[in-house]
């Protein structure tokens, strides 16, 4: 866990992204249709994938931006023009488990309450964020 904080630090704070990307229409409250686990995660899946799922000790690369729930972008991927590569079980708790979801080739849109996220994390954005998330392979 501690692995991630660093490593998304350095990505807000060190290498902010080039453009904003405007925050989805449903930022701020998911709809009817999203699915909520048992954890408290909520998503939509925008893209069906038709690869894979990745194990929770994968590396996989991924292209993400996300969003407080006001709108405000904080970190993207997309953006910064190059897609991260993290293990699965290295990051927060709410997008561990969202890929366990995800197969290759699948978007998710992520609402990821603040005790899966950064539980609170002085740094961090704090609160409920929201992430679009595209899982490109599995290494």
């Amino acid at each position: 866990m501690r692995s991630l904080l660093v490593v998304l630090a350095l990505a807000i704070a060190g290498c902010g992204p080039r453009a904003q990307i405007p925050a989805p229409a449903d930022v701020a409250d998911p709809p009817d249709s999203a699915i909520v686990t048992n954890s408290g995660l909520v998503y939509v899946p925008l893209k069906k994938g038709g690869g894979i799922t990745p194990r929770p000790d994968d590396k996989v690369i991924v292209h993400y931006t996300g969003w407080t729930v006001d709108g405000t972008m904080f970190d993207s991927s997309v953006s910064k023009g190059r897609p991260a590569k993290f293990v699965v079980n290295e990051v927060i708790a709410g997008w561990t488990e969202a890929l366990l979801l995800m197969k290759t080739g699948s978007k998710y849109r992520l609402w990821i309450p603040e005790p899966l996220a950064y539980r609170g994390e002085e740094g961090f954005p704090a609160g409920t964020l929201v992430f679009d998330v595209s899982l490109i392979s599995i290494e």
